[in-house]
């Protein structure tokens, strides 16, 4: 027998002021997108933004239903429309940020279905799709690629 670790390994940086130009220009479009989410249930707001190889960003907001779990998370509805309108265009980056029934923007880290859709994309892209996530007191955390948020995930 063998013990083994698993590694997390990201950047954090102290707040979206301090990332690099484009990463916090995404993040500010996941934040626009917050605006746009429909959550009548939960009081949640998730807005994502996808920046596409071709430069193209697209955004997406949770969207539930009263027939839960109907729904659909803010990171697959970006990431499905981003496939459905540019198929076949890599996905470089996702940017993730919540917003609580105060209004406050908050953490808001993707959920397993989330993680394993990222996965996929990334698998399909052939490299690293960089997770931006905003974070508890402000600051944001840069994960380069799915590994460090879903360890031995499924892949093709």
């Amino acid at each position: 027998m063998q013990n083994r670790i698993i590694e997390i390994k990201y950047k954090q940086y102290p707040s979206p002021d301090a990332l690099p130009a484009e990463e916090r220009q995404l993040l500010e479009k996941a934040i626009q997108a917050t605006s746009t989410a429909y959550s009548p249930y939960s009081h949640f707001c998730v807005g994502a933004a996808v920046l596409l190889a071709n430069g193209t960003t697209v955004t997406g907001s949770n969207q539930e239903n009263v027939a839960y779990p109907s729904g659909l998370c803010a990171e697959r509805t970006a990431m499905f429309s981003a496939s459905a309108q540019y198929p076949k265009v890599p996905m470089r980056k996702i940017a993730i940020v919540g917003k609580n029934a105060d209004g406050e923007l908050c953490a808001a880290t993707p959920c397993g279905a989330c993680r394993q859709v990222m996965s996929e994309y990334q698998d399909v892209a052939g490299e690293n799709i960089e997770i931006i996530l905003y974070s508890e007191g402000g600051t944001v955390l840069l994960f380069d690629g799915i590994d460090s948020l879903l360890p031995l995930r499924f892949s093709f």
